[in-house]
């Protein structure tokens, strides 16, 4: 039975579904390498198949990292995103709040805000553009909004945004106070991964429930960062691996 299975372009580019590359400088330069298909998440850096074409499709444009301890490749683990949680008590029925974030201030949030309600009072800050925010959770005041700083400040150690519940109204001292649950600027692995070793040059099939598959490594080349399949910021890079050579735009 041969292995031959049809496949279904969804999108094409100039730069063969590359439109992170930002030249063409630099595609033969490139390693073959095995990738630790554990440490890849579906939706993320691969789309799974389908009854027509089983097979699960990794991202082309991946950053990527190398395990010590295996001499395998997986996602890079730059610094982390700084994460900070919103939280309304006293249960307030009534009233707004507001947000500043670096000396901006938003206009008033309502005390059962959702999270795209939050989204967009900070996205309409100066200093906040859109994407610059991901904003889960909600609405409030039962549920608290955890607000995630992507964008230009992906990566970033940001200062922590401060609340004002003077308008809230109703309940017992409402009150809104705003913690750093994950601080960003810091690379949290220590296996290898927190140095950029290159891109995935090209798309790469497995078949689902593998552990391992190959594909090959770009070290030397341009790439557009902003158009990566997953969010990259290289003045975000710790470090990189020797003789790797990436410029960016």
């Amino acid at each position: 039975m041969n292995d031959f299975q049809p496949m279904t372009v969804l999108n094409e580019t100039a730069t063969a579904d590359r439109p992170w590359l930002a030249s063409l400088v630099g595609t033969n330069d490139t390693n073959t390498i095995t990738l630790d298909l554990s440490k890849f998440v579906a939706g993320v850096h691969y789309e799974t198949g389908t009854p027509w074409q089983p097979r699960n499709v990794l991202k082309s444009g991946i950053p990527l990292g190398l395990i010590d301890a295996t001499g395998l490749y997986a996602p890079y683990s730059g610094p982390t995103s700084e994460a900070q949680t919103v939280t309304v008590t006293g249960s307030p029925t009534g009233g707004t709040y507001t947000m500043t974030f670096n000396s901006q201030t938003t206009a008033s949030i309502p005390y059962n805000a959702t999270a795209a309600q939050v989204k967009a009072a900070l996205e309409a800050l100066s200093n906040i553009n859109p994407g610059d925010v991901l904003v889960t959770g909600g609405p409030h005041p039962a549920t608290p909004v955890v607000v995630t700083f992507a964008g230009q400040y992906l990566g970033d150690n940001v200062a922590q945004m401060t609340a004002s519940a003077t308008n809230l109204t109703g309940g017992t001292s409402p009150a809104v106070t705003v913690t750093t649950t994950t601080g960003g600027g810091t690379a949290t692995a220590t296996d290898g991964t927190e140095k950029l070793a290159g891109f995935l040059a090209t798309e790469s099939l497995f078949a689902p429930g593998s552990a391992k598959t190959s594909g090959a490594l770009l070290w030397f080349g341009e790439v557009f960062a902003a158009k990566c399949p997953v969010p990259f910021d290289p003045k975000d890079v710790a470090g990189t691996r020797p003789g790797v050579n990436i410029h960016y735009r």
